[in-house]
């Protein structure tokens, strides 16, 4: 625990972190991440067991019994009598044939730790594109506290400008106190977006398992190089992605798993063929009567045995039949799943796709109206410096203008990620 705290406020105090930098930490240290590693490693263990069955089964067993009154006795007779007897075992058990069944067991252990493996790629992803969604968050309230702070310094601007009109009697006193008031809803919108970053910033620590957002901050990214460019149809996307995306491999994979299942139950059908063998000896004592030697009746009753146990089925009260019924509609309901997985897919994709169209048009059309609204404000600004405009013209004009900055930053980080989203479903890095 200790190690880990340092850890993260080591990397905390080297500066910024880069998506890559937050990616590749919640890789490393995500709870659910761990978990599904330790899946994977239980699986492995799963399919190391399935493959012993191959290996013969020995087992070494011994024996101490003692016996009062009437017994049989070494004569093979019964008097009344106290005996004891020692006895030591060692047996072996090799499998010859058992209908495929163990042969089957080990395919179904390979194709479950791939599925695992999988699994564990999928969950990888999943906290790569949270990850990267909550780095874009940050990003764009960076931008509005910066628009927030930009606003407070033109409204102490004009609240000075105002003042200083009002103390020669070219403004009146209204005027200043609506300026006022302008200026600390402005500080309050400075606040409230404040607040929004500092919980952006404690979700992102959250997911990467910090154990406090203090001292945390990320390295920005220059989306306004960003443009829109030529996007990918989503058919083209999804065949590319239905090969490579993990959620796909999993379902392809427990696919094998209830084909292979279905042989598996089939095995039930055929006969089983093991060979046995056994080494043993025992010493027998006998109260009252003269016995031999322990090392001489362990030597005497010395026992070796060997044989082959066949088995054949031949009614199983339909239960091996209902067994592979049960496998072939666990294989029909898989291929339904995997149909549907690719269904999901390409519906991600679709929406993937048609969201970057939006944010394509959204920013193209934010940047002619940031700039509109920056060429009106300053048109806005220069009439209120020289007396042409009232207050409530400059304050609508730069209310405009602000906002119109604020919808741009949305616009850039938007269009960032949602065509990042695209290239990461055809196997690339999410990269800002």
């Amino acid at each position: 625990m200790i190690k880990s705290l340092l850890l993260s406020a080591l990397l905390v105090t080297t500066g910024p972190w880069s998506l890559q930098d937050c990616i590749q930490y919640a890789l490393d240290h995500n709870i659910s991440i761990k978990q599904s590693s330790i899946t994977v490693e239980q699986k492995d263990v799963q399919l190391n067991t399935a493959q012993g069955q191959r290996l013969p089964g020995v087992s070494a067993s011994g024996s101490q019994s003692f016996s009062f009154g009437r017994g049989l006795t070494a004569d093979n007779t019964y008097a009344n009598t106290n005996t004891a007897g020692t006895g030591f075992n060692l047996g072996a058990e090799v499998p010859i044939f058992q209908g495929m069944k163990i042969t089957n067991n080990i395919a179904m252990s390979k194709l479950d730790l791939q599925a695992a493996t999988a699994d564990l790629e999928k969950a990888r992803d999943d906290i790569r594109i949270a990850v990267a969604q909550a780095y874009v968050t940050i990003l764009y309230d960076k931008e509005i506290a910066a628009v927030a702070d930009n606003q407070i310094l033109i409204d102490e601007e004009q609240v000075a400008r105002l003042e200083a009109m009002a103390a020669n009697g070219k403004a009146s006193a209204a005027e200043v106190a609506a300026q006022k008031a302008t200026l600390a809803q402005s500080r309050l919108s400075a606040t409230q977006a404040r607040n929004n970053l500092a919980i952006a910033l404690l979700d992102l620590t959250q997911l990467l398992e910090l154990e406090s957002p203090e001292g945390f901050d990320i390295a920005t990214v220059d989306a306004e190089k960003l443009l829109p460019g030529i996007l990918m149809s989503p058919e083209a996307i999804f065949e590319e992605a239905v090969r490579i995306k993990p959620q796909i491999k999993t379902e392809e994979l427990k696919l094998d798993y209830a084909e292979t299942n279905i042989k598996l139950a089939k095995g039930s059908y055929l006969p089983t063929l093991s060979l046995n063998g056994s080494l043993g000896t025992n010493y027998y004592n006998t109260s009252g009567r003269q016995n031999a030697s322990f090392g001489a009746q362990m030597k005497n009753n010395f026992s070796q045995y060997i044989g082959l146990n066949l088995n054949i089925p031949i009614f199983s009260r339909f239960s091996t039949r209902n067994e592979v019924k049960s496998a072939r509609l666990s294989f029909q309901n898989q291929e339904l799943q995997l149909e549907n997985a690719k269904k999901a897919l390409y519906k991600e994709i679709q929406q993937a796709y048609f969201n970057a169209i939006a944010s394509q048009e959204k920013l193209m059309s934010s940047i002619e109206a940031a700039a509109s609204a920056m060429e009106s404000f300053n048109l806005m600004s220069a009439k209120y410096e020289s007396g042409k405009a009232n207050s409530t013209e400059f304050n609508e004009a730069k209310s405009r203008y602000m906002e119109a900055e604020s919808n741009l930053a949305q616009a850039r980080y938007e269009n960032l990620y949602q065509s990042k989203l695209l290239d990461f479903y055809r196997g690339a890095e999410l990269v800002f």
